[in-house]
C-alpha cells in the first residue's frame, strides 16, 4: 500500500480562510502528533528491513522505497517510548530532510487537520526537556495537545551516540 499525498496537500491549500496548513494526525503508543502535510512524499507498509549495526539505536535499517534505498527511522525510539517490534509490514512516511531519504515508522496514521490559528498553546510545562525539541508548537483540538513535530529535530541525530 502507497498512498500519494500531494492531492491531499493540493486540497488542504484551498482550505478555510485563516487555517493554518494540512496536517496528518499520526500516533505512535498513545501519543498524538501533527505531522506537516507538504512534508509527507509518501505512506507505505515496509518490506523488509536491512538492519544497520552500529548507527544510532532510533535508526532500524535500511529500507527500499522504489527503488531508492533510504533510512527507516523509529518515531517511537526517537521520543523515547517503550520499543516494539519494528520490522516488515511496519507503516512508515516517506520524509525527505537535509537531501536524505527517510522513512519514519509510525503505529498509525490518522486524518488530515486543518488548525485554526487560535487553537495554538504555549509549550506545557510537564514536556520533558528530550521530548520538547521534537515539537515546533502546541495545539489544543478536541480536548487534547497536539505537538506539531520538529522535522529536523526527529531526523538529527547529531547529539546521539
Amino acid at each position: 500500500m502507497s498512498v500519494e499525498p500531494s492531492r491531499i496537500a493540493r486540497e488542504m491549500s484551498h482550505g478555510a480562510a485563516g487555517a493554518l496548513d494540512g496536517y496528518f494526525s499520526i500516533k505512535v503508543a498513545d501519543d498524538l502528533f501533527g505531522l506537516p502535510v507538504t512534508r509527507v512524499q509518501t505512506i507505505f507498509r515496509i518490506g523488509s528491513i536491512t538492519r544497520a549495526p552500529g548507527g544510532p539505536r532510533d535508526i532500524v535499517g535500511l529500507v527500499n522505497l522504489r527503488g531508492k534505498i533510504v533510512t527507516a527511522v523509529s518515531l517511537r525510539r526517537r521520543l523515547g517510548l517503550a520499543r516494539e517490534e519494528e520490522g516488515p509490514g511496519s507503516l512508515a512516511i516517506g520524509i525527505e530532510q537535509g537531501g536524505e531519504a527517510f522513512a519514519l515508522l509510525v503505529d498509525e496514521i490518522g486524518d488530515v487537520l486543518s488548525l485554526a490559528p487560535d487553537s495554538a498553546i504555549t509549550p506545557p510545562p510537564h514536556i520533558a526537556r528530550g521530548r520538547a525539541k521534537f515539537a515546533v508548537a502546541y495545539h489544543r483540538i478536541n480536548g487534547r495537545i497536539l505537538p506539531l513535530l520538529n522535522i529536523e529535530a526527529v531526523f538529527d541525530f547529531s547529539g546521539d551516540r
